[in-house]
């Protein structure tokens, strides 16, 4: 995940709530309407030209072609000025799961409705259907559980640099508890 965000510039910690949304990491899973691996990706997603990555039964190039396939929508779809970087992930993910075409179609009922047709949340979401409104719940909360838990782990890490660095240091220091 890291690896291919890195590549189109894109967030690995998203990329890997959606994978963890689309199969729980199980890259044997092969839906009923016949999407592949960790990124349930369409094997004709995968081969059409403006994604191009070949052998998605495998796990890298599932993941591969999903990150691919999503920055594709990010470009085509999502790349306007009234658009935020949060909510032109979060469209890119709703037309992951429902199609782009779909989510024109709810942005443009959001704004029939006067909701606004650029804010995913508590707006689109409204007009969308439950599946794809679940989806991006589920990766979004996913995503946010996943950024609390590497901010924590970084954390520890600065603090047990610090005490590593003191001790190498030879300089003693005392811990109170209660």
């Amino acid at each position: 995940f890291r690896n291919y965000a890195s590549e189109y510039e894109l967030d690995w910690l998203l990329s890997a709530a959606q994978g963890y949304q689309e199969s729980r990491f199980d890259q044997s899973l092969v839906s009923p309407v016949g999407a592949v691996g960790i990124m349930q990706l369409m094997p004709s997603t995968a081969a059409d030209p403006v994604v191009g990555i070949p052998d998605i039964e495998l796990e890298e190039q599932n993941i591969h072609a999903g990150i691919k396939y999503k920055n594709v929508l990010l470009e085509r779809y999502f790349d306007e000025p009234g658009l935020d970087a949060l909510n032109r992930r979060l469209f890119a993910l709703a037309a992951y799961n429902a199609g782009p075409s779909r989510i024109r179609q709810y942005r443009r009922r959001a704004e029939e409705m006067r909701l606004d047709r650029d804010l995913w949340f508590r707006n689109v979401e409204l007009v969308s259907n439950r599946e794809t409104r679940t989806y991006v719940a589920n990766i979004f909360k996913y995503y946010l559980s996943y950024s609390e838990y590497r901010r924590r782990i970084d954390a520890l890490k600065t603090v047990a640099d610090g005490v590593n660095a003191l001790r190498s240091e030879g300089r003693g220091f005392l811990v109170i508890t209660h």
